[in-house]
């Protein structure tokens, strides 16, 4: 086993685990790590744990030390500088005529890089860009072309439910979400009502999704035949989540809705008589 600690370098941003040390760091303690040959502040996410080394990238690098008042002061300064920098940016991607749109912009924490995050539908050649921020910046230039979900991350907003976007509060990671899960949902598949701000499939969708399979491969499906309380019928609706059946009755006309746990108990009756 491997003592670690789980540190992310903005909000709601992937986990990564760096070493403690003899150091015993608590969640959202501000601490100065190293990575790609540059420093960053990060904030604790995961407190001290052991994890088996297997589960664990190679190499993993020491937390250098928890952040000081100096060096907050000095990532205050580094924020304020990458919102001009932003300015600065889409400026000259404006001079440059190129079809991309910058969404952020960060400094490290020892101004060794600056890291230009943009969406483009397409390819960009941006190598005149970064010769002309280099030599406003004086430093190294990195664009980072990121997703349409990635930019929603990153600059928030409410969603269609009213809260806050998921993925720029505590989703660390975005899971694949298809359209069968809104089918499976009994959703409808108008884009835009399943659809979040960064246009893609909700990642909601997928919280319940498990529930929904699970219920589907239990409950019977539209249009069997059953067995009910009060005589057979075919299914003509289902509440997946609350396992409630809706059943059109042989001879008459207005649907009966069943707990799923009534029907089983008429079919478990059906079958003694048979038996019987």
């Amino acid at each position: 086993m491997v003592k670690v600690v789980g540190v992310r370098y903005r909000p709601a941003g992937r986990i990564y685990y760096f070493s403690p040390g003899e150091t015993e760091f608590l969640y959202d303690d501000k601490v100065l790590v190293e990575s790609q040959q540059a420093k960053y502040i990060a904030t604790v996410a995961i407190p001290n744990k052991e994890m088996d080394a297997e589960d664990l990238p190679d190499g993993i690098k020491p937390v250098l030390h928890k952040v000081t008042a100096k060096e907050l002061k000095q990532d205050d300064k580094n924020k304020q500088d990458a919102k001009d920098a932003l300015r600065i940016g889409k400026q000259k991607i404006r001079e440059h005529k190129l079809e991309m749109k910058l969404v952020a912009v960060e400094y490290t924490f020892d101004r060794s890089k600056m890291i230009f995050q943009f969406t483009a539908d397409g390819r960009i050649d941006f190598r005149e860009l970064v010769k002309d921020l280099a030599g406003i910046f004086r430093t190294r230039i990195e664009l980072r072309q990121i997703g349409v979900r990635d930019e929603a991350k990153i600059l928030g907003g409410i969603g269609p439910c009213g809260r806050q976007l998921c993925c720029s509060t505590f989703l660390g990671d975005f899971v694949p979400v298809s359209i069968k899960m809104a089918k499976d949902q009994g959703l409808s598949l108008n884009p835009a009502k399943i659809s979040g701000l960064c246009g893609r499939l909700m990642c909601c969708l997928n919280y319940e999704n498990d529930e929904y399979e699970a219920a589907k491969k239990e409950l019977p499906d539209f249009g069997t035949e059953i067995l009910t309380p009060d005589g057979k019928g075919r299914v003509i609706g289902l509440n997946l989540l609350s396992r409630v059946i809706k059943v059109r009755l042989f001879g008459k006309d207005t649907p009966v809705e069943y707990d799923y746990e009534e029907l089983q108990e008429a079919a478990k009756a059906g079958e003694a008589d048979v038996n019987g």
